[in-house]
């Protein structure tokens, strides 16, 4: 599976604020960039905090983009993919609806009447780490669905955890020109930390464009 993970952050490396608020730190030819992405992709994937904060659709917005994935007999919009150790998505989540599939990744730890909640509203959950859920294994779970190309949306949460799980094959971020600030605001990559340089993931930066008000930087990892 190749995963593409994408973000837009602040001059300072922040996604959100401190609130966990979504700012617009990007513009419209970002949003663009984005979209064009996501259709690109047979499946888009956040986290559940991001779920919780901001309830997305992770849809494709431009209607010739869908009507090309249709027309190649694909669905008209990716896949939804929501990491979830304990299965807390709501049942109303706008990813539930019926715009396109959805999958929900959580842990043996997940309660069973959350599992058939999601299950009721439509997701097909996929179980896999005894905790918290063990990527790697739930990525192969989403290959046997037939998920080749994954886009990773965030939140810093997951993206750390892909790094760290060596799952991360291109990185592409949207560096706005605005100033978050706060040391608890989120980062693009939250989590832990890797505490022993000798751990940090290497990345080769492949483009540099001038985009909107900022810069997207492409990298290979």
């Amino acid at each position: 599976m190749h995963v593409h993970v994408n973000a837009a952050e602040s001059v300072d490396g922040k996604l959100s604020t401190r609130e966990r608020e979504q700012v617009a730190i990007s513009g419209e030819a970002d949003f663009d960039r984005m979209d064009a992405l996501r259709a690109d992709a047979d499946a888009v994937m956040v986290g559940v905090g991001t779920v919780l904060a901001d309830d997305p659709s992770l849809t494709v917005k431009d209607d010739a983009r869908r009507d090309r994935r249709a027309s190649s007999g694909q669905p008209p919009n990716p896949a939804r993919v929501v990491a979830d150790s304990r299965a807390r998505t709501p049942s109303a989540a706008t990813v539930l609806d019926d715009d396109a599939a959805t999958y929900v990744l959580v842990s043996e730890a997940a309660d069973e009447e959350a599992i058939e909640a999601l299950a009721d509203a439509g997701a097909t959950v996929v179980v896999a780490g005894d905790e918290r859920v063990d990527l790697a294994g739930a990525f192969e779970g989403l290959a046997d669905h037939g998920v080749e190309r994954l886009m990773v949306e965030g939140g810093g949460e997951l993206i750390f955890s892909l790094f760290a799980a060596d799952l991360v094959d291109r990185l592409t971020v949207y560096v706005g020109s605005t100033v978050v600030g706060g040391r608890e605001a989120p980062t693009l990559a939250d989590g832990d930390g890797f505490a022993d340089p000798e751990s940090f993931p290497e990345l080769t930066l492949t483009d540099v464009e001038r985009m909107d008000d900022g810069v997207v930087l492409s990298y290979d990892a």
